[in-house]
């Protein structure tokens, strides 16, 4: 999925490091504790247990692969998994990201549930791009392959079932990222037996929760949730103005945790995977997978303030 822009990220950021500096570091900025372990979710096909909050690597990602352009994304990566991270997600249309992930996860890939995509034509191209996936990310084992955007699903579907039947993949998917391919998918989740959708779902965008999520969770199918941010909407929507007073209830503290912990309130979603391209925005994105989420009558508080902004 796409990052957040870093304009309105560092802006949202400056206050939490001011305070720092004056010697009140808020809890965004400080080093996890035992208490702050990450909300888990299971999925659904294995009963496997996954980390609530994962990293998109479309455009922050796409760097030039040299240990030097990639020191900064390493850091964040690092970052991550010392937080209790695992769920990494990226795709052969992300430039150089599948590339890059290859190169900043080396003596890190055991820890990580590494995620791609497959959006090929045709058999022996599906085969020929899955085989360049496993090269890029300098690994032979890669835990979920997913269908992108639908394209070609059930002869893509069968290349990946071929791959997880040889044990190099361990888990089949989908993926769309707008509201508008979403009765084309949901013919599909009903047809195919899947592991895995990623949809796009967020406090402005709120049409995945009225039909796809209620029905992976009759499929039994895991859900990663891309775009959580509504790529730059809601930042723009919320810019220069505080948190409200009810984000306290359920431990917000900037605008990041408040559009995460709305997402994750949503006990469908298994794992949303916002851009995270900084130290600084790990920490802030992994504590909205901590403590409590808004109920039902905070989550909507949530939408009515976001609807009248």
């Amino acid at each position: 999925m796409p990052p957040v822009p870093p304009l309105s990220r560092r802006t949202l950021l400056q206050g939490a490091a001011l305070t720092a500096g004056a010697g009140f570091a808020p809890a965004l900025l400080r080093p996890a504790r035992a208490a702050d372990a990450l909300i888990t979710r299971p999925i659904p096909s294995s009963g496997e247990r996954l980390p609530a909050m994962g990293i998109g690597t479309s455009r922050r990602y796409e760097v030039a692969p040299t240990p030097e352009a990639t020191a900064p994304l390493r850091e964040a990566v690092e970052r991550f998994v010392a937080l209790g991270g695992r769920v990494i997600d990226t795709a052969p249309s992300y430039g150089t990201a599948e590339d890059v992930l290859g190169l900043i996860l080396e003596g890190l890939r055991e820890k990580i549930f590494l995620a791609t995509k497959v959006a090929a034509r045709g058999r022996e191209a599906a085969q020929a791009e899955t085989e360049r996936s496993f090269q890029r990310l300098r690994t032979d084992k890669i835990d979920l392959i997913a269908v992108h955007n639908l394209v070609d699903t059930e002869v893509n579907l069968a290349v990946l079932r071929a791959l997880k039947e040889k044990g190099r993949i361990r888990y089949v998917g989908v993926t769309v990222w707008r509201d508008e391919q979403f009765p084309e998918l949901e013919t599909v989740m009903k047809r195919e037996k899947l592991d895995f959708v990623q949809v796009n779902y967020a406090l402005d965008s709120r049409a995945a929760a009225e039909r796809v999520l209620p029905l992976a969770v009759e499929r039994g199918v895991a859900v990663m949730v891309n775009v959580p941010f509504g790529r730059d909407r809601l930042f723009k929507a919320v810019k220069d103005k505080p948190l409200p007073a009810f984000a306290a209830e359920f431990g917000c503290k900037s605008w990041a945790q408040f559009f995460l912990k709305y997402v994750l309130a949503n006990e469908a979603v298994t794992c949303p995977i916002p851009g995270m391209a900084k130290a600084s925005y790990v920490e802030d994105n992994l504590a909205a997978a901590t403590g409590r989420l808004p109920d039902a009558a905070e989550r909507r508080k949530m939408e009515a303030f976001i609807d009248a902004v």
